[in-house]
């Protein structure tokens, strides 16, 4: 079954403490087994190294083929953590059922799976439940469901029993128990209850980074001569490590055939059958990608809070942009100063129309700035936590076969389409009440660019960044400063203004906004007074920003592909 070979883990690298130190495990097939340790003797390290979760040195096998990738145990082995990993807006059955459209091809087989998990799990009356509202207990039920959608041979679980009632962690056993029996699952549980103990058929005892026994609960209180299992760590602490490791290693010297388990019987396969293992062909990136997108947007809607701030910020940011302009611009007048004549009036004149029309250009321009540094904020609440909120969600689904290029693409086209609407909602609403002239489709695509390309830089931020705090602090200070460094508002230093426009999204935002307008007055207004200030194509803005968006789109699959730990 799952079983290591001098497996050594290092924390923080090659250089750090030792953790695990040349430990050799083999745990039993259609079994319950046990892990026990005193806390932080390296437990959870021992059996995500062997699950290949945790870099370490040595092998790891499972059914005699060693272990390479966590990704090779896709619907053999399932890992079902301490704390349930579910999106609590979602239901019992949404969330079973989401997990089997990523991993299960068949739609009969689908429903099946869904039917017999409930059932199992004793979930089928709570189906409709939120995932929220759901006890202590049922997430730990929901949980093992999630796992057993996939309906893997060998399920390791870490301390799925720590912290529930005794009767929840009763329950929990006794059903792990009913699926050993019924199903000839395997399970390898960590746990701290030294009490329950006796209801497991091998137990494994890790002690300072070393395994010193594995065996029978019977053997256990034997080998360390306790009455119970309660005494066991009075009786680890009163020696070494060095100690129990060479008694361990005696007691396997003079008992060579300790670790060999007999094939069942006839009899014995017919009462517990073989978990069978997932289909060959696994589910295609098309249809997962239409899975997550269809969670993201239900999970969108009903996530009232984030609902409801996206909502204010899309509708009442463009109210107050128009705030600074509700009669509209001002009209420019067409006289070109050149043709009046020299008197003291007509200087009074054309001083009073150069004045109007300074003001005229300023207001144009500070309205698209303004515009365009309110959708940048706009992309930053789009994608700035939208993967490293739910990492651990991510790298969870990945054990069953979710494939990273489905997930990066969800969520590409998820805060794209939310950006892609922002940003055309920004552009018409202020067009239409401050009168803004030129072309409509330049203005729509070019804002909506603006949005998306920010979205999807913030977005990468969120798949590179260690917490989802850390991403959205980047993703702020990214839009902050974006009028600083767009010498648009203040004017850079002439050695810095093209080191940092190239990164700068809002000053492409205006660009090409205000070029777009270029056989207007309001764009003859504002350049006549600002002849230094390069101001790009529409074109060339749009391609510039495509290219920041192609920045964030390698950020989000470099980020995605990377695996991090659980």
């Amino acid at each position: 079954m799952l079983r290591c070979k001098n497996l050594s883990v290092r924390a923080g690298g090659a250089d750090g403490a030792l953790i695990l130190s040349d430990v050799n495990a083999e745990f039993c097939p259609r079994a319950l087994n046990a892990v026990i340790g005193p806390s932080g003797c390296g437990k959870t390290t021992l059996v995500k190294a062997m699950l290949r979760l945790t870099d370490g040195e040595g092998k790891s096998f499972f059914e005699g083929r060693e272990i390479h990738d966590p990704e090779e145990l896709a619907g053999r082995v399932g890992f079902a953590q301490q704390f349930t990993n579910a999106f609590p807006q979602l239901s019992v059955e949404e969330t079973f059922r989401a997990a089997l459209d990523l991993s299960v091809r068949d739609a009969r087989e689908r429903e099946r799976r869904m039917e017999s998990v409930l059932a199992v799990t004793g979930l089928a009356e709570h189906r409709d439940k939120r995932v929220g509202t759901l006890s202590g207990g049922q997430l730990r039920r929901l949980g093992l469901g999630v796992e057993l959608t996939l309906d893997p041979a060998c399920l390791v679980c870490d301390e799925v029993t720590s912290g529930l009632d005794p009767n929840s962690e009763s329950q929990i056993l006794a059903l792990l128990r009913r699926l050993v029996q019924e199903r000839g699952k395997a399970f390898v549980c960590i746990i701290h209850n030294l009490a329950k103990v006796e209801v497991f058929d091998w137990v494994t005892v890790v002690f300072q980074g070393a395994v010193v026994f594995q065996g029978s609960p019977a053997l256990l209180l034997e080998y360390f001569d306790v009455p119970d299992a309660l005494h066991i760590y009075d009786v680890l602490n009163a020696q070494p490590v060095a100690f129990w490791r060479e008694r361990w290693d005696g007691f396997l010297a003079n008992n060579p055939g300790h670790f060999f388990w007999h094939e069942p019987t006839a009899d014995e396969s017919s009462s517990a059958p073989p978990a069978t293992h997932a289909q060959a062909r696994p589910v295609g990136v098309p249809r997962q990608f239409m899975t997550l997108l269809r969670r993201r947007s239900l999970l969108f809607l009903r996530d009232t809070g984030y609902f409801a701030l996206t909502l204010a910020i899309t509708f009442g940011f463009p109210l107050i942009v128009v705030i600074f302009a509700l009669g509209g611009l001002p009209e420019v007048p067409r006289v070109p100063l050149e043709r009046v004549q020299a008197s003291l009036e007509a200087f009074t004149q054309a001083f009073e129309v150069q004045k109007v029309r300074v003001n005229a250009g300023a207001l144009a321009s500070g309205l698209v700035m303004f515009q365009v540094i309110l959708l940048t904020l706009m992309g930053a609440n789009n994608g700035g936590r939208e993967i490293a909120g739910e990492r651990s969600l991510y790298e969870k689904e990945r054990l069953t076969g979710l494939r990273p290029m489905a997930y990066v693409l969800s969520k590409m086209a998820f805060v794209a389409l939310v950006a892609c609407f922002q940003g055309a909602w920004m552009a018409c609403f202020v067009k239409l009440v401050c009168g803004f002239p030129g072309p409509w489709g330049l203005q729509l695509g070019t804002m909506m660019a603006v949005c998306v390309s920010m979205s999807l830089v913030c977005l990468g931020f969120s798949a590179i960044m260690q917490s989802a705090e850390k991403a959205s602090l980047l993703s702020i200070y990214l839009v902050g400063f974006q009028i600083p460094l767009s010498g648009v508002v203040l004017a850079l230093p002439d050695a810095l203004t093209w080191v940092c426009r190239p990164f700068i999204n809002a000053y492409w935002g205006w660009s090409g906004f205000m070029s777009s307008m270029h056989a207007e007055h309001i764009y003859d207004a504002y350049s006549e007074t600002n002849l230094r200030m390069f101001i790009a194509s529409p074109g060339t803005s749009n391609a510039v920003l495509a290219l920041q968006a192609l920045t964030g789109i390698a950020l989000i699959i470099a980020g995605c592909v990377r695996r991090r730990a659980l």
